[in-house]
Formats: C-alpha cells, structure tokens, sequence
C-alpha cells in the first residue's frame, strides 16, 4: 500500500493512503541503518510504502525517490542532520524584523540551503502593523536587498489579513513549507487561510524578544482552495549541512554571478587578488550583509562550527 507522510509526531508518522485512509505507522526496524545519519529518516512529504498490520497500524517498509528536500545540520550533535520536509514545490519564510528579530544571517541560510536543493523560496514580512521608525526602515531595506537580488517578497499583517488574499493566490494548489523562528506569527497565518483549524498560538518572551514553541511536531494540512502547507515547529537555528566549501558560493545568486569574473577558478572570495566578488562588494554591487553570511557559512565548513542563535 502506497501512501503520504502527513504528519510526523517523532514515534509514529500518519501516511495518507491513496485511497484516502490516515493510517498510523512506525518505521520498520531495519529501516533506520539505512539514514543512520539523519534524526528522521522519513518526512512529512515523504511518499512511502506501508505495510498494514491486523491492529489498525502500519510499518513503513519502503521510501520512493524523493523530488527535492529541505534540511538542516540537527539540533541533536551526536546526529548530523534534520529532514525538514520533503517533496516540495516552494517554501516560504515567515520573516519579523522585531516581535522577534530574524536576523539576515538565519535568512541567507535557509536562502541558501533552499538553492542547495533547488527549492524556490519566497519571503513573507509578517506583522508590518507594529513596525515604524527604524524598524519599518529595516523593513523596506530588507525586502529592497531580497527582491533585487531575485526572491519574491510580500508584506503581511495575519492578525488583520492585511496581504492574506496575496498569499493565499501564492498557495494554491502548491505543497509549501512554511518556515520561521518561534512567534513569526505561522501558527495565525495558518489560522486565518484554513478556517476550524485552531493551531495554538503563542506569546513573545519579554526578556529575550524571542518566540514561544508552540507547534511540537510536522504536519500536512490541506488548503480549502487546493494545495498543502507543511507546518514544523519554529526553528532557532539554520545550521547548514550537505555544502563542500567551494559550492557555497554557487548557493548566493549575486556572489555567483560576479565569481565568473574572478581571476582563478578556485577562488574563495576571501583574500585572492583580482576577485571579482571583493570588488562588487566594495561598490556595492553585493550587499555587506550577505558577503558576512557567505562568509559565515564558508567558517562553519572550516571549522565544523554551528551557531544556535543563527
């Protein structure tokens, strides 16, 4: 029987069968040796074969070929990485430039994570109804950096469906990933495009500014006009993976295409002379902020390191 991850709660995952039965299944024993690296080795989005027993449940005993992935270097250190979700059409990032921070670095890593795996990613400026003074200058600046360097960017206040008919046109009939820190507001934008759903939403801690968990676990949910949001719990950090030194470059649009122009082929866009990438940098052409993400990245590879409140 043949069916779709919907949700996964850590022990147990509910594949949708294609005959339109939630079945909830475990992972066969030996299934797990095969991804020893990767705390889950299924997804939501994973579509998997189950095998049914006489109590209601199932074993999953087989994942078919995934179309695309998103991931990211495990919270947990003694594993090496965390499946995101899987089998997506695009993602987006639910952005706050307060009410909490997201900070640029923690975005150009999910940017480039999603460029990894050719997963197109739009940007989502949530709770534009609180900013003004420097942070609704932060506000445009950011949008102005993102759109011109060629990922789509939208504003949103869920609380007063400011934007919410733009997003739901961007949704439909697409599975997508929504993504963020804690307390971005993903819970309430889910809320608000699937009526009687009812996530909980949760509090911004008023000593750190950061946000509360309040999704434990991922799940699928289906859209009323057509299409699937994956919810996941909110992520703290973007610790990257899977990505050789060499390639990062390849993983920020603009720093790849003024690296054609570089003086040696393996240039790392540090220190070599005639680098093309410095000197866009200089003038301006490649925003500071996102040579320091590249640059941030290039040091975990070097170092093995992984920033938490990245």
């Amino acid at each position: 029987m043949n069916g779709l991850v919907v949700k996964n709660t850590g022990s147990w995952y509910t594949v949708r069968t294609d005959d339109g039965r939630d079945v909830e299944s475990k992972i066969k024993g030996n299934f797990r040796l095969k991804e020893i690296r990767t705390t889950n080795p299924i997804a939501v989005g994973d579509r998997v074969v189950i095998e049914e027993n006489t109590g209601g449940t199932a074993f999953i005993s087989e994942i078919e070929p995934r179309k695309n992935y998103i991931i990211r270097k495990a919270s947990n250190l003694s594993k090496q990485s965390h499946i995101i979700a899987a089998n997506l059409d695009q993602a987006m990032l639910i952005v706050t430039v307060n009410y909490p921070i997201t900070t640029t670095v923690f975005i150009d890593r999910f940017l480039a994570t999603a460029e990894a795996y050719r997963i197109p990613v739009k940007l989502v400026f949530n709770k534009i109804d609180r900013y003004s003074g420097d942070d609704a200058e932060m506000l445009d600046a950011m949008i102005n950096l993102y759109t011109t360097i060629g990922y789509p960017c939208s504003k949103l206040c869920a609380k007063t469906e400011e934007g919410l008919d733009a997003l739901k046109a961007d949704l439909k009939d697409k599975i997508t990933l929504l993504s963020g820190h804690s307390g971005v507001g993903k819970s309430t934008i889910i809320n608000k495009l699937i009526p009687g759903v009812n996530l909980k939403t949760g509090d911004i801690s008023s000593y750190h500014n950061k946000g509360m968990h309040t999704t434990t676990f991922s799940e699928m949910i289906a859209l009323p006009d057509g299409g699937y949001l994956i919810d996941t719990p909110g992520i703290k950090g973007f610790g990257t993976i899977e990505m050789e030194g060499a390639e990062i470059a390849h993983y920020f649009p603009e720093i790849f295409r003024f690296s054609e122009n570089c003086k040696f082929n393996d240039c790392s866009h540090r220190h070599e002379p005639g680098c093309a990438v410095l000197q866009a940098v200089e003038e301006h052409y490649i925003s500071e902020s996102r040579y320091k993400s590249y640059l941030n990245i290039l040091e975990d590879k070097q170092e093995g390191k992984y920033r938490e409140e990245f």
